[in-house]
């Protein structure tokens, strides 16, 4: 069965032979007390890759956006959230909500809805909330926009990046067409400022399960004096740590190449999704949905891949309960799985169109 479902866009395994040993998993004490050894230098590796004056590590994005808008629940606040942002950072909105902060939802990516939800919020300093790059719509928020927006009214733009780190970068060319060191949005678009905060899981593209925090050295300071999390919650054990240390030198080393593969890949996939006519996405972004005819059965087109040998994701659609298909590749694909993939929809997309249980056409 050739897997298309992995988001490990980069191929980052971390078997343990690759990882130095530690001497013990957890110090058994929370990271607000003492962190592990690997820590400090981690941390800086992370806020130099993402363009960050500091950076701190945690177990999930989840711990990090739970503490981070329980800080802001205690100021003076309006909250705006674009739609399209990712459910953990949503969900930490949501306790903001619940303790008293104003929140204002606007659509993806609208700048002139955002604008005009900003004139008409009063004088509490913004905080806007989105997702760097959307793999549903295949588009990256309007960063410099809503940076703008935020610190010109003393606000903050926080930013959950983490379909972008270790994807993207600056200075995009033919050879490097998502640009150079996978930093991430930010690098992206050269944005530097305090008053933009950063949220990022490794989990994707570095295929760790830890994230990080990057913003001002005093926003982290700040984080750091009011967390309840580096508290309460087990911080990172030396496993992850030391593998993120491994996924960054690994970046350093065969990055560029791998995003250069990468690339090829999908832009290679791409053109065979649009010879089918199901290209839907505008990225060259390793998530590429399929735009199946409406009527299509996408359960029935789904198991016939799937008895194809090919596994894709069956997945809800953006804001509605229609069912899609979605394609996730990475460096570990060759050519030859592309050309399986498509050969299986060529298959699959002249299965009949959607019918109900009696076999009636509907």
């Amino acid at each position: 069965m050739l897997d298309f479902t992995s988001s490990l866009y980069l191929g980052f395994e971390h078997p343990s032979s690759d990882l130095p040993a530690w001497p013990q998993l957890t110090l058994g004490k929370p990271a607000a007390l003492e962190v592990l050894p690997g820590i400090p230098r981690l941390e800086r590796e992370l806020a130099s890759l993402a363009g960050c004056e500091r950076a701190l590590v945690a177990p999930s994005t989840l711990h990090l956006f739970w503490d981070l808008f329980a800080i802001m629940a205690h100021r003076d606040l309006n909250i705006f959230l674009d739609r399209g942002s990712y459910p953990i950072a949503r969900w930490a909105v949501e306790r903001a909500a619940a303790a008293g902060v104003p929140v204002r939802t606007f659509p993806q990516h609208d700048v002139k809805a955002l604008l005009w939800a900003l004139s008409n919020a009063g004088r509490a300093r913004p905080v806007i909330v989105t997702d760097g790059f959307s793999p549903s719509s295949g588009a990256a928020a309007p960063l410099a926009d809503y940076a703008d927006f935020a610190v010109s009214r003393g606000g903050l733009l926080v930013v959950d990046d983490t379909q972008a780190l270790g994807v993207f970068g600056p200075s995009p060319a033919l050879s490097t067409p998502y640009g150079k060191g996978g930093g991430g949005s930010l690098q992206k678009f050269g944005l530097r400022h305090p008053g933009i905060v950063v949220v990022s899981s490794l989990a994707k593209a570095f295929g760790v399960p830890i994230a990080m925090l990057g913003g001002s050295a005093a926003l982290i300071e700040k984080f750091l004096e009011n967390s309840k999390t580096r508290m309460h919650c087990s911080p990172p054990s030396a496993a992850e740590v030391w593998a993120a240390c491994h996924a960054l030198k690994e970046n350093r080393r065969v990055g560029e190449a791998l995003r250069s593969k990468l690339g090829q890949l999908v832009a290679c996939f791409r053109r065979g999704l649009k010879s089918l006519g199901l290209l839907a996405s505008r990225s060259l972004f390793p998530v590429q949905p399929l735009r199946l005819p409406q009527d299509m059965d996408v359960r029935a087109f789904y198991q016939e891949l799937l008895e194809r040998g090919i596994q894709p994701v069956l997945h809800s659609g953006s804001g509605s309960s229609n069912v899609q298909c979605s394609f996730v590749l990475t460096a570990r694909h060759r050519l030859t799985d592309i050309d399986k993939a498509l050969e299986a929809l060529v298959h699959a997309i002249a299965i009949p169109i959607a019918s109900d249980r009696k076999g009636r056409e509907i």
